[in-house]
């Protein structure tokens, strides 16, 4: 059993921020840190203060984290970027929005004396003796504190002061993880409502001392404890006045905290297998409970649902049967074929999460290099003469600026240059494609074609691929590629358009080409010769991809598992130090790769991949969780010299410094499965609805009670997947019932600190 939380965070906009550069604007981007520890950086918007990311992340995070935090900061060239503003919501602040937390929030002001990281090992205890009673406080050590010098650490020592007195230990010099064992001791009055405070500082031989960090006793609740020892998270210093709410600007966010208590495997068979049985029935089972799944799940959560629904038959090996049997849902209920998969439905949103999980990487080998190319050229590209801007294209020839058309013209080449490009890769791919991926397609097409037979719906089984492998897949990527991990910024304002246009015109081969695509924009009449090309090996392409048997489908698949899929990949730096100085370090670029097994490197990549640190991390953590062999303390730093660079522990065999602890990562399309978790949701998702199922059971058994009787009296008597379902759901909910409190685990000695 495990308790598990997560963030869904959806970084808005802003607006109305400070300007802080000369030219009266910004160039503003965000950074999300929980508990201190960056995880997440927002591509930078440049020149404007109101300033649109639209960015979704998905996080894991251990339950006793503390509070997530949204700092705004200004991208600067030459210089360190400047902080504009932050917004902080705490566990708790979260945990009182079941909803989640939506809305404009203002940005207060960053104060040093409030970014404050880290924990101390103290040891209270009040001594009895002949004379008046002591209050002793041993300051043992301290662990993870703020770096707040140049060399990347710190110079702390520690005030403790109370009842007017103040004594303080001596200055670790350079460490973050000092250790001190240095013990005081106070005359203590009985009664007396005086509080302990225990100071961390960061020693500063020219400018003033930094604040570390701090923790509030209540001596009263000590006397009765006698003694208590333990880690104290250290707590920021709120006493300073801040600028006015509002003058720095605000920040929308949508963010909301699942908590989810996983119950052993075995807990969640019963639900699997109900599922998994009603999907190998297909539409002819009894009481078809994906349907009545959704029916009952309303627009707003469907997309979660079917990416849950998704995962769990997946792990299952029963992806394509479960897509196969939506397919036939939705083919049942279209009666014309042009609206057929354009809505939202569970089919629609199963199949957009199945794409992203299975074929994520496809996409980047067919996709990337075209996209890379569009980014490195910067060429300005525009179709619509209504928004043709020869200033912004420069000249042609000597001292000559272009004309409207000769502008429409280049950008005309430009568009088939790269849509071309694009549909030869796309030609070349098949033997790329996932077999999962070609045999979920070969399904919908062959199921279309038995729905919408004849020569005037002869385009329609390619226009139902294509609605999903163009216009639900790829053009989506070709506009936001950094939301598909293509590039690791957007794009800025004349790459996007270049984008969005490649994306219409990919839309429009998506499309078949039809009267209807092309009535809309009238000015994309100049890309029609190689979309109607594009049409021809576009249908070339399907028809050959849907040409899988069975038996090559499993051999592909065979093939494939023998291959531990990277989870990672791309290039890293190596810091090799020979000696002080900094002449005696060297650099070295290497590209690694991380798989389920193990993590690799090579001199020279074998694809290309931009990765950033805290994909890096998460990823190593991912892999490293259900390590047997894990620590339970390791060094943060390097063992140089005669001692540890994090310590200064003399012994190189010493227990670390710090705690193995559960950290923060990112939630990705290729993360390994977790089928307890997703059936967890699925349990979730299934008691909210329960209420309009049972009403569903109480329709489909008031009309169906001829049936029944029929089937009773020749001695059938089919079982209710209902029925079953109910009774799984309170199985379920008596094992959560019969868990220990899922709450997060409580501080040590919370009860001896007051509120600051």
């Amino acid at each position: 059993m495990a308790k598990r939380s997560s963030l869904s965070i959806r970084i808005v906009e802003g607006k109305n921020l400070p300007a802080k550069d000369i030219t009266g604007s910004s160039d503003p981007y965000c950074i999300v840190k929980v508990d201190n520890e960056p995880i997440i950086r927002t591509a930078t918007v440049w020149k404007t203060l109101c300033p649109f990311w639209g960015e979704e992340y998905q996080v894991h995070l251990p339950p006793t984290f503390h509070a997530v935090a949204f700092y705004v900061m200004d991208e600067d060239a030459l210089s360190r970027d400047d902080v504009i503003g932050k917004v902080c919501l705490t566990r708790d602040t979260l945990a009182a929005h079941p909803k989640g937390f939506s809305g404009w929030a203002h940005l207060t002001e960053v104060d040093p004396d409030e970014e404050v990281q880290g924990e101390i090992h103290l040891r209270l205890e009040v001594v009895r003796g002949p004379g008046p009673c002591r209050l002793r406080c041993s300051v043992l050590e301290a662990r993870d504190l703020a770096p707040k010098d140049r060399n990347g650490a710190s110079d702390p020592f520690v005030r403790v002061r109370y009842n007017g007195r103040t004594q303080e230990t001596s200055i670790v010099k350079k460490s973050c993880y000092p250790r001190w064992n240095e013990t005081f001791e106070f005359e203590l009055e009985e009664g007396a409502a005086e509080a302990l405070c225990v100071e961390a500082w960061d020693w500063d031989l020219v400018s003033r001392n930094d604040f570390l960090g701090k923790v509030v006793f209540n001596v009263q609740r000590l006397w009765a404890a006698q003694q208590e020892e333990g880690w104290f998270r250290l707590q920021p210093d709120q006493s300073k006045s801040r600028r006015g709410e509002g003058s720095l600007g605000s920040l929308q966010l949508e963010v909301r905290l699942w908590d989810e208590t996983v119950l052993p495997s075995g807990c969640y068979q019963p639900l699997v297998q109900l599922l998994c049985h009603e999907v190998k029935l297909g539409t002819q089972g009894p009481g078809q409970l994906i349907p009545l799944i959704e029916e009952t799940t309303s627009t707003e959560c469907r997309q979660d649902v079917a990416t849950n629904l998704l995962k769990l038959f997946l792990g299952q090996g029963l992806a394509k049967d479960f897509l196969d049997l939506l397919f036939q849902l939705e083919l049942g209920r279209t009666s014309e074929a042009n609206t057929l998969f354009r809505s939202n439905s569970l089919a629609s949103k199963s199949m957009e999460s199945f794409l992203k999980v299975a074929g994520m990487r496809y996409l980047h080998g067919v996709l990337g290099p075209i996209i890379d190319r569009v980014f490195e050229e910067k060429k300005y590209v525009e179709l619509d003469p209504s928004r043709v801007e020869v200033k912004d294209v420069g000249c042609s020839g000597l001292h000559r600026p272009q004309t409207e058309a000769e502008v429409l013209e280049q950008s005309a080449q430009t568009l088939r240059v790269h849509l071309g490009a694009l549909l030869s890769a796309l030609s070349r791919s098949v033997r790329a494609c996932p077999a999962v991926v070609r045999a979920t397609f070969r399904q919908l097409f062959l199921r279309v074609r038995e729905r919408f037979p004849g020569a005037q719906h002869e385009n329609v089984p390619f226009i139902a691929v294509t609605s999903f492998l163009c216009l639900r897949f790829v053009s989506p990527a070709i506009m936001a590629p950094k939301l598909f991990h293509l590039r690791e910024r957007h794009a800025d304002a004349r790459t996007s358009r270049t984008l969005l246009l490649l994306a219409k015109a990919v839309q429009n081969v998506g499309n078949m080409d039809t009267p209807a695509s092309r009535a809309k924009e009238a000015w994309m009449e100049p890309l029609q010769p190689t979309v109607r090309q594009g049409v021809a090996q576009l249908k070339d392409f399907i028809t050959k991809l849907v040409d899988i048997g069975e038996k090559e489908e499993l051999d592909l698949q065979r093939a494939l598992s023998l291959q531990a899929p990277p989870v990672k990949e791309g290039p890293l730096f190596i810091h090799r130090t020979k000696g002080k100085g900094p002449l005696m370090s060297s650099f070295k670029k290497l590209h690694f790769s991380l798989t389920t097994e193990a993590l690799s490197f090579a001199k020279t990549p074998n694809s290309k991949c931009v990765n950033e640190l805290n994909q890096w991390l998460s990823a190593l953590r991912k892999m490293s969780i259900s390590n047997p062999g894990l620590l339970g303390s390791y060094h943060p730093g390097i063992f140089r010299g005669d001692k540890w660079s994090c310590c200064h522990q003399k012994d190189k065999s010493d227990l670390g410094c710090d705690k193995t602890r559960s950290r923060v990562t990112l939630q990705e399309w290729n993360d390994p499965l977790d089928h307890d978790l997703e059936a967890q949701l699925i349990y979730r998702h299934l008691l909210g609805v329960e209420a309009m199922l049972r009403e569903k059971q109480r329709e489909l058994s008031a009309a169906g009670t001829e049936a029944g009787s029929a089937l009773r009296g020749s001695g059938e008597a089919p079982k209710d997947p209902l029925a079953q379902l109910f009774q799984v759901l309170q199985d379920l909910r008596e094992a959560h019932r019969s868990s220990p409190a899922s709450v997060p685990p409580s501080e040590t000695n919370r009860l001896l600190e007051l509120q600051t």
